[in-house]
């Protein structure tokens, strides 16, 4: 083989992968705009948004507010004469409402976390 064959077929290699990028761009590209036409057509099926009137609303009393109470863990209870408890014997939550509701305050100086900043103890 020749030099001149051998350019021959590098050059037309390097056509072949132009045209072939250009032909995976197109199909991208296709593929993206029959996706936004196919998105169009499904919303267009779909119900109209809620007007101004429709959309929800405060009460008439006013904003709801947040309840505060201090939660205490719950613990599984132990299994009676079998080895493991079922699903259903379990509770709901993993933790119960304490029945001591008085919020313990910390008192400054007195605590803290490590690297605060803070006068530690004083």
């Amino acid at each position: 083989m020749s030099t001149a064959t051998f350019e021959l077929a590098a050059t037309s290699s390097e056509v072949l992968n132009v045209i072939a990028a250009f032909v995976g761009g197109m199909v991208i590209a296709g593929a993206l705009i029959w996706a936004v036409q196919f998105g169009m057509r499904v919303r267009d099926r779909e119900l109209p948004r809620p007007t101004v009137g429709e959309q929800p609303h405060l009460p008439d009393t006013g904003a709801v507010h947040e309840e505060r109470e201090l939660r205490e863990p719950d613990e599984v209870p132990h299994s009676t004469g079998r080895e493991r408890l079922l699903p259903h014997e379990l509770h709901h939550a993993g933790s119960k409402r304490s029945e001591d509701q008085h919020r313990r305050r910390w008192l400054p100086g007195k605590s803290g976390s490590f690297g605060g900043g803070g006068l530690g103890h004083s």
